[in-house]
């Protein structure tokens, strides 16, 4: 004798939100993450075939001083540390040390747009100068706008962790505030050595 199968329609005992990849909100972090990368490849090839046409990289002029980038460089990389240990307490949802996590890492995300604006200044190029000046202003402005976005949904996820409208799918738009953010950091690492390294290999 078969059985038949037995359909339920009470879904109450199922979670109302979930981390990674089980989140509807990981996934739009992940398109997200998609498309941005590939303006940076987009970004980074215009660089390398304007290069490919110019005797001197960059042309009549000296590279970008390394001071300034190397300071963001550091201080984007420390940013990980607490940015682990954000997403770390955002999947435990312990709301104590998720609000103080949110803290350190608002302050870890402001931190990089200070040092950002003095390292404007330190290309030694305007973006009307030549080719050169328009495309390092160009993915430097592309990685600052990513700085922004992350750094103000991080102060108003901040903020709501304040308030009594905590809700536990709540965690998980920490956790993938968390995943953007190592976004932002690896796509850095790279934008660094194409600007300040590779004027200074050619």
């Amino acid at each position: 004798m078969m059985m038949e199968p037995r359909f339920t329609t009470d879904l109450a005992h199922l979670p109302t939100h979930g981390h990674g990849a089980r989140g509807i909100t990981w996934w739009g972090t992940m398109g997200f993450v998609a498309i941005e990368a590939t303006v940076f490849v987009l970004a980074i090839a215009a660089y390398f075939y304007l290069m490919g046409h110019e005797q001197a990289w960059p042309p009549d002029q000296m590279p970008p001083d390394l001071m300034w980038g190397n300071i963001q460089l550091g201080v984007i990389l420390a940013s990980m540390i607490p940015n682990l240990w954000a997403n770390k307490v955002g999947k435990q949802e312990e709301l104590g040390k998720v609000r103080v996590a949110l803290v350190i890492m608002s302050v870890a995300g402001l931190v990089p747009l200070g040092v950002r604006y003095f390292e404007f200044g330190a290309l030694n190029c305007l973006w009307t100068d030549n080719a050169y000046g328009s495309i390092v202003w160009l993915i430097l402005g592309l990685h600052t706008v990513h700085l922004i976005t992350d750094v103000g949904d991080t102060l108003v996820l901040t903020a709501l962790m304040f308030t009594k409208h905590v809700e536990p799918r709540r965690f998980t738009d920490v956790t993938d505030n968390c995943t953007y953010w190592n976004f932002v950091v690896l796509s850095w690492v790279f934008i660094w050595a194409l600007i300040y390294v590779v004027p200074r290999m050619v």
